[in-house]
Order: structure tokens, then C-alpha cells, then sequence
């Protein structure tokens, strides 16, 4: 079965950082891009980066520009997002997600996926 599985959320003050990973089985990921998403309480779930196979492209949300860094190691079919300069803002449940096949155009959004990892909770307090 095909599986991703998410650590490293935590509590952290405004102005830290964490770094979330997100570890694949059942399936390589190497061909295709992989994004991360989050759901804060009371809201929809939201883009937030992703990362081209190759690791040679990403793209962000406005939201988390400069500040957010996806990377992934293909070697461990891990992807990972460093969080610096958190804002209370963060504060949700971030899932990684990867695709079944090629969805170019849909890569920013959650139809663009057909797998996802449990979430990890990131809280940034104030």
C-alpha cells in the first residue's frame, strides 16, 4: 500500500522555525512533483508549496514566500518543508501529498493528488 507519513510538527513561538518531513513507501515518488498542503481549524485546506521531481523547481504560496523552503532527497523518497520566521498565521495541520500520474496544471491544487499522509500539527503561539 502506498503511504506517507509526516513528522516534525510541534509548538513553536512566533519567529521559529521547524522543519517537516514526510517519508513515502509502497510506491516511488521520484518521477513526479509532491506539495504540501495545510488545514487551519475552521478553514479549507490550502496550498502551500511544491517541488518538481527533479528538485530543480518549486513554487509557494504568497503566504509562505521567503520564508518556506521545500526540498526533497529522492534517494529516501522523502520531501521535506523548512519553516522559518513562523507566524501564529501557520498554525494548522500540514499534510504532503503526492500524485498517482503526470497532473501538470493541477499541481497547486488538491485535485491534483491522489495520496496523502495522515498530517502533522504545527501550532505557532503568539
Amino acid at each position: 500500500q502506498v503511504q506517507l507519513v509526516e513528522s516534525g510538527g510541534g509548538l513553536v513561538q512566533a519567529g521559529g522555525s521547524l522543519r517537516l518531513s514526510c517519508a513515502a513507501s509502497g510506491r516511488t515518488f521520484s518521477s513526479y512533483a509532491m506539495g504540501w498542503f495545510r488545514q487551519a481549524p475552521g478553514k479549507e485546506r490550502e496550498f502551500v508549496a511544491v517541488i518538481s521531481w527533479s528538485g530543480g523547481s518549486t513554487y509557494y504560496a504568497d503566504s509562505v514566500k521567503g520564508r518556506f523552503t521545500i526540498s526533497r532527497d529522492n534517494a529516501k523518497n522523502t520531501v521535506y518543508l523548512q519553516m522559518n520566521s513562523l507566524k501564529p498565521e501557520d498554525t494548522a495541520v500540514y499534510y504532503c501529498a503526492g500524485p498517482s500520474g503526470h497532473h501538470p496544471t493541477l499541481e497547486l491544487m488538491e485535485g491534483g493528488y491522489d495520496y496523502w499522509g495522515q498530517g502533522t500539527q504545527v501550532t505557532v503561539s503568539s
